[in-house]
């Protein structure tokens, strides 16, 4: 894993030369010495906040973008890895495959059902909308008064700041969920 002053260093570059920036016209921007900008880039630098601040202001990126490191090209989750969560008073599994960066506020599950009782869902945060795509079996889902039954490869979208319901109609049901915040 990288340092912070090199996963920075990327950061800056990169989005510098994304902007098509040089190195001169981007110091100008933020402020600073072309030399402290070249030697940040070059990794031999030690940032302050402000100097970062600086920088994110000048490239029109929020500060994280400079300071999070990378998300690899490619990230391989199993179908038997990840931490499940169950739920208590259904035979209903869900298990974060992954969440957004900190700018973007979307979070994808996998879900695992069997029938008998159903999943109700109290209201998430204002704004949210759920997406569901059925991978396997048979199932209803979406507001308790409007759920609708998916078959394999079916997709519904529906308001989560509304009580809604997710209920397996067939053995081993699965699905992906996104849950988009707003």
């Amino acid at each position: 894993m990288a340092s912070p002053v090199a996963a920075i260093s990327a950061a800056v570059r990169s989005e510098r030369q994304r902007r098509g920036l040089s190195l001169s016209e981007l110091a100008r921007l933020a402020g600073l010495s072309k030399a402290t900008v070249s030697q940040l880039e070059a990794g031999t630098g030690n940032p302050g906040v402000e100097t970062v601040w600086a920088l994110s202001v000048a490239l029109g990126v929020p500060f994280s973008r400079l300071v999070t490191p990378p998300r690899p090209a490619i990230r391989i989750l199993r179908a038997d890895e990840g931490s499940p969560t169950h739920a208590e008073e259904s035979d209903y599994t869900a298990t974060l495959l992954a969440s957004c960066a900190p700018e973007a506020q979307c979070d994808i599950y996998r879900i695992r059902a069997e029938p008998g009782r159903a999943r109700r869902s109290s209201p998430h945060l204002p704004g949210t909308i759920e997406h569901v795509v059925l991978t396997a079996g048979r199932a209803m889902a979406g507001p308790l008064d409007q759920a609708v039954e998916l078959d394999v490869g079916d997709y519904v979208s529906y308001r989560g700041d509304i009580p809604h319901v997710f209920q397996a109609l067939a053995p081993e049901t699965s699905a992906v969920f996104v849950l988009e915040q707003n």
